[in-house]
This record gives structure tokens, sequence and C-alpha cells, in this order.
């Protein structure tokens, strides 16, 4: 029979419905369940996407005997943290002071019934292998714990009850003290982990990291943005970006860029979209417009929701293998291209090298230059390129014959937003009409669906939402909606990004001590409410909204943004002065508080605006440059009276 998750939106937790394990959603009656049998809660973490969360689901929770063995000595509860962000970040953050190492998926945390944990890992196998214990086996021992260690799990409740107090602690600089010094040590210190060989930050496994891209990038600095450059040059070429279908990766296993863990994520696509467009602006490269148009044709192809905006993930598995879906035998590949094409594609992409995949499988990623290619084969560029492309288009064609690997179609605010900001980044440099009518119709189907009576919600599927949205929601969709006002201006944008930023105001900040709560003021009770700034995979919440706040007053001239931004930097310039690493976004506020970005304001006839906005579009520049409309004056000119200190240069170019 169904366990109690068959009810749930989320397709991860819907993967889970019929395992025999008695799962709970993270709800008040199971918390409360533990609470009244004394019992330990076993919390897993993970996501539809994940390879290892499959892994252990497959191992354990389909298996009778060991299910049976956690419904009679746990509360089991089973979280998406893709819609929990929040219980996400907690546990995280528990796991790495209990076992003093990062975390991942599938996160297996034992609490305490009143929510605290006592121990944690990631994945555990059913048998003992990979220097860890078989899950049975821990199960028995944690159990026993927990019944006959009570006091000393007491004590050590109440001390990581106050570590993670301490962990948002942030501090109280002055705005005299603001310097450009931090982002001079961010520099320095992304170039010291910086692989000048292929590209990117540290060693394997590699992860795109885009908001250090992004302010690398905007830094104005020389070296910055070839670090930035050599980065997109290295992951456009490797293996995590798909070189048949388009779209990227979550994060390459070789420092190479070449074997990537193939769930692709929504969440990385839109900042790495945005990315590629602004390299392309700034340094006219092909292959930089390349690989955002095939980002950007994937996104709409392959994630696109047919009540508009876009679903969250591609699955990793295929029947049960990683990439099946993505990698190749070479015999396949000879039978389906005719000898010229093949000999190209083959070394273009690697076929004439060993197997890169589980020493049996090849797994696309770009081995020698076409140019390369060309010359050692007595081809012109162009005969070359034309048989590459026939050769993709063969290829694609039989891929899609394959089975797909499972979308999460449920759609997140705070992932579509991303998507959103770097659809519209990209329609206006590239001058892609369909883009951004597809990023607005998102914008709109948001504003629609998950707006309600002033108040945000952070998912839906199936015509059902729910939540209450976090800060990342509300911050990432206002940056969105900065975004699309520089492609066209709408009124009711606008009006949404304000609506939105005010009940950030109202509902997340810290009046106190600067900066934004990732949960509401009103949210339920838990062990921790994170104030972090730190970036992950994604921006941190506290550095976008610095960023769209002060862009925001600059547009609009309402002050109160302008200071909810200046006392987040407060807050957190202590903590990006004394260790800038992970602050990018966070610095990239910093930056324009120091320099604010003009705003170009459009105004004149309906005919020559388009024209305007294409060579303001085609040019490299941070921050927002332009708002305006066709007959009457924008709102920020019509506002640009009303704010000067701190705000940014204001250039009215007529329409004739």
């Amino acid at each position: 029979m169904p366990n109690r998750l068959q009810h749930e939106t989320s397709p991860y937790l819907q993967q889970h419905a019929d395992n025999p394990v008695h799962w709970w959603p993270w709800c008040d009656e199971a918390l409360e369940l533990a609470r009244r049998e004394d019992r330990p809660i076993l919390l897993s973490i993970g996501y539809s996407a994940c390879h290892w969360c499959h892994v252990m689901a497959h191992e354990s929770f389909e298996d009778a005997e060991v299910a049976a063995l956690m419904n009679r000595l746990f509360v089991n509860i089973k979280v998406d943290r893709e819609e929990r962000p929040d219980l996400d970040q907690i546990y995280q953050s528990a796991h790495q002071l209990l076992a003093r190492r990062g975390g991942g998926w599938p996160l297996t945390v034992f609490l305490t019934p009143d929510g605290t944990p006592f121990f944690s890992g990631t994945y555990f196998p059913k048998t003992p292998r990979y220097r860890l214990p078989g899950f049975p086996d821990l199960l028995e021992q944690i159990s026993a714990a927990f019944h006959n260690q009570r006091a000393a799990i007491d004590e050590q409740d109440a001390s990581l009850r106050a570590a993670l107090g301490r962990s948002d602690a942030t501090g109280r600089a002055h705005p005299s003290d603001f310097s450009p010094a931090p982002l001079k040590s961010l520099i320095a210190t992304l170039a010291s982990t910086f692989d000048a060989r292929h590209g990117g930050f540290g060693e394997a496994p590699k992860f795109p990291h885009p908001a250090d891209l992004d302010f690398l990038l905007g830094s104005g600095e020389g070296a910055a943005r070839d670090m930035a450059l050599k980065t997109l040059r290295g992951m456009a070429g490797g293996g995590i970006f798909d070189q048949l279908g388009g779209g990227f990766a979550r994060y390459s296993v070789d420092e190479r860029w070449a074997i990537p863990h193939f769930e692709k994520m929504l969440y990385d696509n839109g900042p790495l979209l945005a990315l590629y467009a602004d390299a392309w602006a700034l340094t006219g490269e092909p292959l930089f417009a390349r690989v955002a148009e095939q980002t950007a044709e994937w996104v709409l192809r392959e994630m696109r929701l047919p009540e508009g905006g876009f679903a969250s993930s591609l699955d990793a598995d295929t029947e049960h293998e990683e990439g099946r879906f993505y990698v190749w035998d070479k015999a396949e590949v000879r039978s389906l291209l005719d000898e010229r094409e093949f000999h190209v594609l083959s070394r273009h992409y690697g076929l004439a090298r060993a197997p890169n995949f589980e020493g049996r499988h090849w797994h696309f990623h770009i081995a020698e230059p076409l140019d390369d290619v060309a010359a050692n084969l007595g081809l012109d560029q162009a005969e070359a390129e034309a048989l590459l492309a026939s050769a993709r288009a063969r290829l694609f064609a039989r891929r899609e014959t394959r089975t797909r690997p499972g979308r999460d179609d449920k759609l997140l605010v705070s992932w579509n937003a991303l998507m959103i900001h770097g659809l519209i980044r990209a329609a206006r440099v590239f001058d892609r009409p369909d883009w951004l009518a597809a990023a607005t119709r998102a914008i709109d189907f948001i504003r629609s669906t998950l707006w309600r009576n002033g108040r945000l919600l952070a998912t839906c599927k199936d015509g059902r939402a729910h939540l209450d949205a976090y800060l990342d929601d509300h911050a990432f969709l206002i940056n969105a909606l900065v975004e699309s006002l520089q492609a066209g201006y709408r009124a009711e944008d606008l009006e949404f990004a304000e609506d939105l930023a005010d009940a950030m105001l109202d509902d997340f900040q810290d009046q106190a001590g600067g900066g934004f709560y990732f949960t509401r003021h009103d949210h339920e009770t838990l062990i921790h409410r994170p104030k972090g700034a730190h970036d992950s995979a994604m921006p941190s919440g506290n550095g976008i909204a610095a960023q769209v706040l002060g862009r925001l007053a600059h547009l609009t001239g309402e002050t109160r943004y302008l200071a909810a931004a200046e006392r987040t930097l407060q807050a957190y310039y202590p903590a990006l002065r004394a260790s800038p690493g992970g602050y990018a976004s966070i610095a990239v506020a910093l930056a324009e508080q120091l320099a604010p970005p003009p705003v170009v304001v459009l105004r004149g006839p309906a005919t020559d605006l388009p024209a305007w906005q294409r060579k303001l579009a085609a040019h490299y520049r941070p921050g927002p440059a332009c708002a305006g409309t066709a007959h009457r004056p924008a709102r920020p000119a019509a506002r640009a009276r009303q704010t000067r200190r701190r705000c940014c240069q204001r250039v009215a170019v007529p329409g004739r």
C-alpha cells in the first residue's frame, strides 16, 4: 500500500510513495508522534535527479527487511531538499558540525524528538563497503545509542544548537568602512585556486560557481576577466556541457570538465546562460554565442512547462544507470554516420581516443579543436563545420529515441527566476524575441498563480501552489524583473518588483542586525533560523537582495530600498573583509555601492526604441543599464528627481 507520501506534490517524495518504509512528509503529526512515543527520527533529504539518492532507495528503502527495521525503530521522514531548502540548510550545516566534513545528498540525519540531530551521514550502503557501515547495522547502533546514552546526546544537542546560532552571526560595519580592498582580496583568493590549464577553481570535483564568474567578469580587471573567460571556455568544451543537446550538468567529476555528474539542474543553467551571453557581448567569440544558443534551445525544448515556467531538473539516471541517455558506443556512432562525418566527429569529440566513461563508453567532449581536425583531414573550415553539423543532427535524432531521463516537473520560483533572468539577458544580447516571450510568460504565470494577497508561494505542480516562499524566491524574482525592465518597460513588472521588495523588507528583514533571514517572520519554528550570505551552487539570497534593492532604488527613487541594501552590506562586510571566498554576490553588491552603474532612460517613438535597446544590449556592462517606455516617461525618469545621494548617474536619451 502507498505510504503517506502519495499525496505530496514533490516528484521526489512520490518516488518513495510505494516504499515499504512508513514514510512521513515533514509535518507536525510526525514530530508529535516522535515526541509521544519517545522515538528517534530518521530524516532522509534528497532530490529526484540525485544518482546516489536512487542507489540508497533501491538498496535499502525498497528492501522489506530494512524497511521493517526502520519502521520499528524510528519515525521516518522524507524531505525534498528543493521544496524545503530551509530544512536542507539547517541539517546540512548540522551535519558539517557533527561529521566535520561537507555534506551532500542523500543526507541521512538521526534526530531526537525535538528535531535536534545527534548523528548524520550521507549515503549508506546496505552492506558494509566504501569504508561505511551497512545501513541495517547502523540503524541498530543508532537506536541503542538513543536509548542508552541520552544524557550525552542531550549535552551534545545543546552544544550543537549553540553552534548553529553562532554560524550565521553578522558584524556591524559603518558605511564609511566600505572600500574596494575586499574586492581585490576576493580576486586574489580566487586566483590562488584557479586552474590555469582547464579553468575553474580547485581540484575535482569541479562546480561552475556562477556567482564567482559573475563577479570576475564584472570586476573590470583584465586578469580577473581572463579567469572567468578561461573557465567558460573550459566548460563549453567539456562534457559538463551536453555537446549534442545543450545545457549543463551539475558538476564535473574530473578537473578537465570531461565527465559530469549527469543531472541537469535549472538553477545552474539560468545563471550560465546569462554568463555566456555576457561573455559574447564582451568578446564576440562565436563559442560563447553557440553555447548560449544551445542552452536556451535546451531549456525551451525540454524544460518548459505547458502553463508557463520551467521544470526543475532532469535525472542523472536512466533505467537505473547513470549517464545512460548521454553516453555512446563507438559501433553505434559509426553505424549512423557516413565515413567523412564519422572522421570529423570522432576526432572532435574524442571517439578516436580510449573510452572515457567506465572504460567502455564515450561521453562527448571537445578533444580536438575543429580547425585542427579540418587541417589534419585536409578539409576547409566550412566543410568541417557542415560535416560536424550533419553528424550531430543524426546522433541527436537517434538519442531522442532512447528512454529519456526522468524530469522533475514541479515549478520552483527561485530556480525559475534564475532562468527567467538568464533568458531575458540572452534575449537582449542576441535580439531573440522568442526567448523574451518565453521568459515573460513565465513571469506572468508566477504572478497570476503564486502571488496571492501580497504573499509569494514557493512551488507549484499540477495546479497546486503551496509553501511560503523563501528569501531566495523574492530576491531572485526581483532580479529577473529588473532585467525584464531592461528588455522592454512593462509597468506591471515594476509594480510586481516593488511589491516583492516591500514583502522582503516586511517579512524577512533583520531590523536590528541588518540583512535578511531565509524564512519569513511567521515561519514554523525550527531548531535554527538561517541568515547566511555565503554563496553555494546558487548565489546567496542576501547577496542578491543587496544587489537588487540597490538597483531598484536607482530605478524608482525609493530610499527604503537603498537603506536596506546598505544595512545588508553593513552586516556582511566584516565577513567579506575577513575571508572573502564564497561571498562573491555580496562583493558585487559592494562594488555597486561604491560605484553605482549608470541607468540610461530611453524615451521616444516606439519605432525608434528597439534599435536603441539593441545597441545598448550589445555592449557588456554589469548592473542595470536601461529602462524606458515608448510614449511616456518611464517611471524611473519620473522619479529621477526624488533621489540623488548614492544614486547612479541618469542619462536621458531621446528617441530622435
